[in-house]
């Protein structure tokens, strides 16, 4: 797996808050499953969030590589805190 610093620091960030690390390894299991689609269709539908995060999330929900790499690094980590 080739990360860049970037990467890792936003890897970090993730993991170190709680909200964020379970909305995106839910986001990685449901990548996983095949079903990523009922997530962007939920969140399409969510009015209390605004379109620019809807987005991101999106962008993210649909990025496997990257939920792959923060399931990794979440996993490898708790092992070493």
């Amino acid at each position: 797996m080739d990360l860049r610093l970037q990467d890792i620091e936003s890897l970090e960030e993730i993991s170190q808050n709680e909200r964020a690390r379970t909305l995106f390894l839910r986001m990685a299991e449901l990548q996983r499953a095949g079903q990523t689609s009922s997530f962007l269709v939920e969140l399409a539908g969510d009015p209390e969030v605004d379109e620019d995060l809807k987005d991101s999330l999106a962008e993210i929900a649909q990025d496997a590589d990257f939920l792959l790499a923060l399931e990794e690094y979440v996993h490898r980590t708790r092992r070493v805190h």
